[in-house]
């Protein structure tokens, strides 16, 4: 499956809306939209669509965590599934990362 990414601004904040697969194929695609975006804004990532995700992806998500912090930005993770988010407390990032696993959906 591919990866969609779909932006809106609200406020001052970014809202990424992230559909498909996060994997080794697709990763450089959201980090080439995620990274950039951290150091200028805070960032909501909307993962509720995400249907699966594997080490890359989580790569992805520690880059943009330590780029957030350098640049004194917040990085928040919601909608996040039961099996994306297994994934995290595997790795034991969801200590790290802002993960919200009740929100669902959004402003679309």
């Amino acid at each position: 499956m591919d990866l969609a990414i779909r932006e809106q601004v609200i406020g001052e904040q970014l809202h990424l809306y992230v559909s498909g697969e996060v994997d080794t194929y697709t990763a450089p695609k959201l980090k080439e939209v995620l990274h950039p975006a951290i150091t200028e804004q805070d960032v909501t990532v909307h993962l509720d669509e995400v249907d699966y995700m594997d080490s890359t992806g989580l790569g992805v998500f520690v880059g943009a965590l330590k780029i957030a912090k350098r640049n004194e930005k917040e990085l928040s993770l919601v909608g996040v599934t039961d099996r994306v988010n297994r994934l995290f407390e595997l790795t034991g990032l969801h200590k790290l990362l802002s993960i919200n696993t009740n929100v669902r959906g959004g402003t679309q």
